[in-house]
């Protein structure tokens, strides 16, 4: 187990670029043309070169680039008991361009007994090593409440929770049955991948999604704020827990804009995390102000660092905007990353 506690100072937040041979055998499954034992040998060999490339470059933390997954936060809904996969008639919308329309839909009362994750963290736990520590990361409860009202998917919801509350409080436990499975198998790094707050940055996008003038910003980020501190109650204390926020990155493309300014004083003050991996590689990020409204016992992984264009940040403009970061948070507990994953 490896003495070393996330976030580390140079990070990364998990997601790696699908090679072209995993996307070829995932296609192959779906057509019928292989197994699902084939494609898992397909993906066991890829993660295994992909942590021995993590481990060669030095990264303090190895994850299976979420090359089990055709989508970051989807594959994960769809494991807890009570839902099932569908696909609707339109996918999320980014600047551009449209993604594939999987979503979600319950089938009963959510659980999270037996989720197929904790398996998957298995298998890069057995590459840990003492300066190594496994990551697994999940998308956040806010995440999946969210789908759960995308377009039409309320209709089938509300079926199930006429009682938003009693849905609320279900979500909130079947995730902290998924953490202390995870726990129990090794883990001690899990990070929330969490788009609703940036697209909470956006007032553009914002109103342009909300067709229900009567739900406000202020009303949905404390219930995202509140689910998700639910599903964190009781954590080990050795378990280190962080969150990804960003505002979409599909095909080097993006889904909304806007400074942290509108959520900061709610999530950065007061979500129950050890730290926050915010996405800062471009004008649409804004400015570091907002990080003014971080609690004192966290850190800030800086994702100066883009997926979205191939040129190479030079050096010296990413030392003075880490240096401008620390008017506002100490440099002891600032971090850097890429802004957000590859795949």
């Amino acid at each position: 187990m490896s003495k070393h506690k996330a976030p580390f100072h140079f990070d990364i937040v998990g997601s790696f670029l699908r090679p072209a041979e995993l996307k070829e055998a995932r296609e192959a499954f779906n057509k019928g043309n292989i197994t699902r034992e084939e494609l898992t040998a397909v993906e066991d060999r890829l993660i295994t070169d992909l942590i021995q490339k993590q481990k060669a470059a030095g990264l303090p933390v190895i994850t299976d680039g979420e090359f089990r997954r055709a989508y970051w936060h989807l594959d994960f809904m769809w494991g807890f008991n009570g839902v099932k996969e569908i696909e609707l008639e339109h996918g999320y919308e980014f600047v551009g361009q449209e993604t594939a329309p999987g979503s979600l839909a319950l089938t009963g009362k959510i659980t999270g007994t037996n989720h197929p994750f904790v398996e998957h963290f298995k298998f890069v736990k057995q590459f840990e090593d003492e300066n190594t520590t496994a990551r697994q990361t999940i998308p956040a409860p806010s995440q999946f409440l969210a789908e759960l009202f995308r377009e039409d998917n309320g209709i089938t919801t509300r079926s199930f929770y006429p009682d938003l509350e009693e849905l609320i409080q279900d979500i909130a436990a079947a995730y902290r049955q998924v953490i202390k499975d995870l726990y129990d198998a090794g883990c001690r790094n899990i990070q929330f991948d969490d788009c609703t707050w940036g697209m909470c940055c956006d007032h553009a996008y914002w109103t342009g999604r909300q067709k229900d003038k009567s739900v406000t910003i202020e009303g949905e980020t404390a219930k995202y704020l509140r689910l998700n501190n639910l599903a964190l109650e009781g954590r080990p204390h050795d378990l280190a827990f962080t969150t990804h926020v960003c505002r979409g990155n599909y095909n080097s493309t993006w889904a909304a804009s806007g400074g942290y300014e509108p959520i900061a004083p709610i999530l950065f003050a007061k979500e129950n995390v050890d730290a926050y991996y915010l996405e800062f590689d471009d004008d649409r990020s804004g400015g570091f102000e907002p990080l003014r409204e971080v609690s004192p016992n966290k850190k800030v992984v800086l994702g100066l660092i883009t997926s979205k264009r191939p040129e190479l940040e030079d050096k010296e403009v990413i030392k003075e905007r880490i240096k401008e970061a620390t008017k506002y948070i100490p440099l002891e507990r600032l971090c850097l990353s890429p802004q957000c994953g590859f795949a």
